[in-house]
C-alpha cells in the first residue's frame, strides 16, 4: 500500500505557472505507474497526465498536451506536475494517483484503474 500527499497549489494569474508534486511513502512509488487528475466544482474527475514506473512513457490529455509535463524522482518517491500557461478553465482540484496495475503501461486513464489517491491541492487561475 502507498500514501500520496500532493503539494504545490495555489492562486495563479492566466499565462502563468505552477509545479504540484506528490510525495509517497508506504510502498516505493517506483513499483506503480503514476497519474494526475483533476476535479472541477460540479464536474466529473477528468485524466491530466500519467507516467510509467521508469518515467520513459508519459501520456497527456489532449487539454493539456503543450502546457503539462508530467515526471518523477523515484530516489524521492515522488512525482510532479509542471503547470504551464494556466488558463482559467484549469483551475480545479488536482490529485495523484498510483495505478491498480502497478508498473503495467499503458494506464487506463479512468479514474477507477487507480487503487491509491492523494487528498487533492486546489490550483486556482485567475483571468
Amino acid at each position: 500500500q502507498v500514501q500520496l500527499v500532493e503539494s504545490g497549489g495555489g492562486l495563479v494569474q492566466a499565462g502563468g505557472s505552477l509545479r504540484l508534486s506528490c510525495a509517497a511513502s508506504g510502498r516505493t512509488v517506483s513499483a506503480y505507474s503514476m497519474g494526475w487528475f483533476r476535479q472541477a466544482p460540479g464536474k466529473e474527475r477528468e485524466f491530466v497526465a500519467a507516467i510509467s514506473w521508469s518515467g520513459q512513457n508519459t501520456d497527456y490529455a489532449n487539454f493539456v498536451k503543450g502546457r503539462f509535463s508530467i515526471s518523477r524522482d523515484n530516489a524521492k518517491n515522488t512525482a510532479y506536475l509542471q503547470l504551464n500557461s494556466l488558463k482559467p478553465e484549469d483551475t480545479a482540484v488536482y490529485y495523484c494517483a498510483a495505478s491498480s496495475l502497478g508498473r503495467t503501461w499503458p494506464v487506463v486513464t479512468t479514474p477507477r484503474s487507480y487503487a491509491y489517491w492523494g487528498q487533492g491541492t486546489q490550483v486556482t487561475v485567475s483571468s
